[in-house]
């Protein structure tokens, strides 16, 4: 079983949860705004991800552009941005979606398909 962070109001996280449903793969759905990941989980998924951990901030998110971190990020230790990660889930990229072995960031269909079809 997949799980799947999600915001509910967010329509990639939507259009993410479609295509799960589409291709018939079970997920747990987690409200990453109310139930985020945290510090430990973060890491874990990081290193299953292979992925700059950049990748793993959402970008185009308020709290992002509020706190000016496309500034701040380049001068701040991994230790750092881990903890800045876990304190808001509105900070992480979404969907995030994490399975036995691997972490995906974002809906992009093409690695969606490698890792889960």
């Amino acid at each position: 079983m997949i799980i799947v962070y999600c915001y509910n109001r967010c329509t990639t996280c939507k259009k993410a949860l479609k295509w799960l449903d589409d291709n018939g793969i079970s997920y747990e759905v987690t409200d990453i705004k109310t139930d985020h990941p945290d510090e430990d989980s973060l890491r874990r998924y990081h290193a299953m991800s292979g992925l700059p951990l950049k990748r793993f901030f959402n970008t185009s998110g308020i709290p992002y552009r509020e706190m000016g971190l496309s500034k701040k990020l380049g001068s701040m230790s991994e230790d750092e941005q881990f903890a800045l990660l876990a304190t808001d889930g509105m900070l992480v990229k979404r969907p995030l979606v994490v399975g036995d072995d691997f972490t995906l960031t974002g809906f992009k269909e093409e690695e969606w398909k490698e890792k889960l079809l």
